[in-house]
């Protein structure tokens, strides 16, 4: 399929918060310990579906941080035998593995994922959650600018994602100056 299929197959779709997400990430969270063991060092539920009461994508995002010493091959192989498949790798300048679970011929599955390992390390995934649970008025209007950029991008992820990257930033760099 060229990627403008797989946008019409799978568009931004947002929906209010779900209790149940964090039950699916906990069911991950527990498959991926197992099958990961000592290779993973620390794992965390990001994204919108981490934040209570905030609109979001119904796509539990997972960041997954492994000890330096283990081999990109052994980690994608890893994540491969746990039913993931590979959307973008990059080895330099920092390893960064993203893959996804539950896209279908026939479009979502009732669970879908987004797996992102990375080496361990000072992510601002978990910062911008966690700023975001501690600034109700800024979910709020980050909420607003997802339910905006829905509208305007429900078939491109690229650009939805990039244009909402300097809000992101922003929080981000806020959370940062407030430690």
């Amino acid at each position: 399929m060229t990627l403008e299929e797989l946008w019409e197959l799978f568009p931004i779709e947002l929906s209010e918060h779900n209790p149940e997400w964090k039950n699916w990430y906990r069911e991950e969270e527990k498959h991926l310990h197992q099958a990961f063991g000592s290779k993973l060092e620390r794992i965390r539920h990001i994204g919108s579906t981490a934040v209570e009461g905030l609109l979001a994508k119904p796509t539990i995002d997972i960041l997954l941080e492994t000890p330096e010493n283990v081999s990109p091959e052994s980690i994608r192989k890893l994540a491969l035998d746990c039913g993931y498949t590979v959307m973008a790798e990059m080895l330099e300048p920092e390893y960064r593995l993203d893959l996804c679970k539950g896209y279908t011929p026939q479009g979502f599955a009732e669970r879908v994922f987004h797996l992102h390992i990375r080496r361990i390390g000072d992510w601002d995934e978990p910062i911008f959650c966690e700023y975001l649970r501690r600034n109700p008025d800024k979910a709020r209007e980050y909420a607003a600018l997802k339910f905006k950029l829905q509208k305007q991008y429900r078939h491109n992820r690229d650009a939805y994602t990039d244009a909402k990257g300097d809000f992101i930033r922003d929080c981000v760099k806020a959370a940062r100056e407030q430690k």
